[in-house]
Formats: C-alpha cells, sequence, structure tokens
C-alpha cells in the first residue's frame, strides 16, 4: 500500500534577505522557519532543508538497518544514527555522513558493519538520494 505524506513551505521575500515557514502537514507536528542564512551561517533557530534530509535520512536508515538485523536473528536494542547533510552554495548537497552506534545482543563488530552496510542499502531515503554520495561509520556501543 503506498503512503504520501506532505508538507508545504511559504517563502516570501529573494533569496538571500527572504524567510519561510516549513509546515508539516501530515503529521501535524507544526511549523519551522526556514532561511538561506540558516543554510549556510548559523541556524539561529530555523532549519534548512539539508536539516530535514538529515532528520528522514537518519529516521530511515534506523528503520531499514533494524530490518536487516531483526531479518538476520539479531534484532537491535538500541540504534542511534547521526546523518550530517553538507550543503556548498553553488554546487548543492555535496556529501552525507551517516554515524550509527548500536546495541546488537549477540552479533560482532564485523557483523554489525556489513548489516549496516547493507541498512544503508535498502534504506529509501538513501537510494533516493542516490546522486549524493553516502558514506557510514558504524559502531556498537
Amino acid at each position: 500500500m503506498a503512503a504520501t505524506r506532505q508538507a508545504h513551505t511559504v517563502w516570501e521575500g529573494d533569496l538571500f534577505k527572504g524567510t519561510g515557514t516549513v509546515t508539516f502537514d501530515s503529521s501535524g507536528i507544526g511549523e519551522y522557519a526556514v532561511s538561506w542564512p540558516a543554510r549556510t551561517e548559523e541556524p539561529n533557530g530555523k532549519t534548512s532543508p539539508e536539516e530535514l534530509i538529515a532528520a528522514a535520512q537518519s529516521s530511515c536508515y534506523n528503520m531499514a538497518f533494524s530490518n536487516v538485523l531483526a531479518k538476520a536473528g539479531t534484532p537491535p536494542t538500541r540504534l542511534n544514527t547521526k546523518a550530517e547533510v553538507t550543503f556548498v552554495p553553488g554546487e548543492g548537497i555535496t556529501r552525507i555522513h551517516l554515524t550509527v552506534q548500536g546495541e546488537v545482543p549477540g552479533m560482532d563488530e564485523a557483523a554489525f558493519v556489513k548489516a549496516a552496510e547493507e541498512g544503508k542499502a535498502n534504506c529509501p531515503v538513501s537510494q533516493a538520494l542516490a546522486g549524493t554520495t553516502i558514506t557510514l561509520s558504524a559502531s556498537l556501543v
């Protein structure tokens, strides 16, 4: 069954001085300010498309990775994944780096790293961002 989620953004002004508000319509979790300086300088309480991609990447990755581990008979107790999305003005999003730490009873480090890579390959967000270099660091806690 297909699932569709929605968000919308209202923008006022030009790229460099304008501001916008992104609203999460499907979940209703809120409205968040966006701006060019939040993308390229300090966030100052605003979000950016790159932060939203990082949130999507880290949450999707944890779901995909937990599924890989469960199918292998070693479900995780906990996965903590940080996604760092790098944006370069004039070039775009140049890379994404995932750092995952996991608690997986009965699994050694080598098997964890291999499964972590499989999780990255199976993550729908990773697949959607296939034109971007996505790297991964994985370790057991």
